[in-house]
Formats: structure tokens, sequence, C-alpha cells
């Protein structure tokens, strides 16, 4: 069965209540999603043949609001046979996060009595919040937090052996996204500058957006992001950039230290640049507007 973006978030939500019994992540000796990094290492040393805990001194991951950690555990057995690698990463001490590589389709997938939904390339168990590519033998279970942020797009560079942290966490707009440019034009070169895309043809809710671009993999702040590109006219006019509200404030900080201070603050937004970069809180975005529809904005939907 195929199902499309907007049905993957509707599932997900149908789903909700099951998620306090996932059980994908407890073929890991029993462990749960927010476990704390104690509680986890506990639990993976006896079936791990290596446990190394990495802790970087800058903060990253989107989820994470004043610290970080990455347990690599490898051989690590479950009773259904023996995954390659495993990463665990913590946002201020709990588990949210798991990537596994190598003998994953088996141990994930060889008991299960539910089936598997299709999502571009991804096997989707979603109760679980399971992802699993089978070609490339990868799994990744993430929490609901970690949905909203497309995580089970990113693959954790901890996983490679004396991986360094690149010192780039800029707020600065990629000089490839051109508000105004044609599709066209544009479209190659948002492919070029990402991981992977894939486009849709939006319902017309949005009467300045007729088709969307969704650009995965392009870095933000130091982390590879969800970029969704929004064309009226086959022209660019909005970008939506994907957060989380753990990193709220480091964004707010950098973008007061690219445009300064705020022209506009309420509880769900603060905006910045001549209506041109909205900070938003209640759904974590960053939103960038062309800035005839920001003024748009400005005056119909803010009132100011």
């Amino acid at each position: 069965m195929k199902i499309t973006i907007n049905q993957l978030h509707i599932l997900v939500l149908l789903f909700f209540p099951f998620t306090l019994f996932s059980q994908s992540e407890a073929i890991f000796n029993g462990i749960s999603l927010e476990n704390s990094t104690k509680e986890v290492i506990a639990k993976l040393s006896p079936i791990s043949a290596t446990v190394n805990l990495i802790s970087p001194k800058s903060v990253r991951f989107p989820l994470a609001k004043n610290k970080e950690d990455h347990l690599v555990c490898t051989n690590v057995k479950t009773n259904n046979g023996t995954i390659d690698k495993v990463i665990f990463t913590f946002a201020d001490n709990q588990l949210t996060y798991i990537q596994a590589k190598g003998n994953v389709y088996k141990a994930f997938t060889e008991q299960r009595k539910d089936t598997a939904r299709t999502y571009m390339d991804y096997e989707v168990f979603v109760k679980d919040k399971l992802f699993v590519k089978k070609e490339k033998d990868i799994a990744w279970i993430i929490s609901e937090e970690a949905m909203h942020v497309n995580l089970f797009t990113w693959d954790n560079p901890y996983l490679i052996d004396g991986y360094k942290l690149s010192k780039n966490n800029s707020s600065r707009i990629p000089e490839f996204v051109k508000m105004g440019e044609e599709l066209e034009t544009l479209q190659p070169i948002l492919e070029t500058n990402s991981l992977f895309t894939n486009t849709e043809t939006l319902d017309g809710t949005d009467p300045n957006a007729q088709l969307q671009i969704n650009c995965f993999g392009v870095d933000y702040m130091g982390f590879p992001r969800k970029f969704e590109a929004r064309f009226g006219d086959n022209k660019l006019n909005v970008v939506w950039i994907l957060t989380a509200k753990g990193e709220e404030d480091r964004i707010r900080q950098s973008l007061i230290k690219q445009y300064g201070n705020p022209i506009f603050v309420n509880e769900s937004w603060e905006i910045f640049n001549n209506w041109q970069v909205g900070l938003r809180k209640d759904k974590p975005e960053v939103l960038l507007m062309e800035q005839k529809i920001g003024l748009e904005y400005k005056t119909n939907y803010f009132k100011q």
C-alpha cells in the first residue's frame, strides 16, 4: 500500500494512542524510548561487543535543548539475531532516536504480525514509528517529536568511525534558496543541493502556492533538514524549514545575531527581516517568505 506524505502524518496521529506501547526498541534487552542514558547503557552493555558514549560539546541535535549524547554499540545481540551496529541518541538524557545497520531487516520484522506501509523507499510500521530500508539494511526508530523533523531521513554521522563534528552551525539561508526564482530554473538546483527530493501538488488550501518540492538533507543550524519549498505561479515564494522545540532558543539567538531583534512577537511567532523570516513556536519551524507575502501576512494574519 502506497501512502503520501500527508497520509503518513494522518496515520501517525491515528496511531498515537498506541505509542506508549511501542515494542520495536524492546528487542534491545527491553529498553524504551525516553529511557535515560544510564538505563540504556546498563541494558546494552551485556548484549553488545562494544559500547561507546559520545557527548559533543556543541549541541546540534534538534530535539536537544542543553545536551545530546550518542551511544554507539557494535555486534548487538537480540533474540532475532545480531545487529552489526546501533546508535542510540539522547536529547537531554532521554532516548529519542535509534538507528541500526546490518542484519536489521530480519531482526525487526521476522516476528511482526502487522503489515508495513510504503512511504517513498521506506517500509513503515506506523504504530512503532519504525522505518526500514530493506535494500540498504538500515532501520530507524524515532519518537513522536522526531517525526516532525523527519529524522527517519537522517543518517547519524557518529555511525562513521572517527567522525568529527563540523564547525558550521549557521542559521544563514543557503544561497541557492532564491525567493522569486522560476520553478524551471530552481528545481534542478534544489535537487543538486539536497540528499533527495520529492514533489507534491498542493490541495488548493494555500492561495499563494500550487506546488511543493520537499528537499531533504539541506543544512541549517549545522543539521540536515527538510526544506518545504512552495511555488505560486511557478515562482518560489515560501519555504518552511522544519525544526524542533528543543533548539528554539538556539535558532532565536542566531536569527537575532543575523537580523537584529524581532520586529513582531506574539505567543506563536517572532518575525525578523522586514517580514521575510519567521520563527514559529507553536509548531517548530522557520518560515521564509517573499516580502510581498510577508507584508500580506502582516496585514491580514497578524493584523499589524
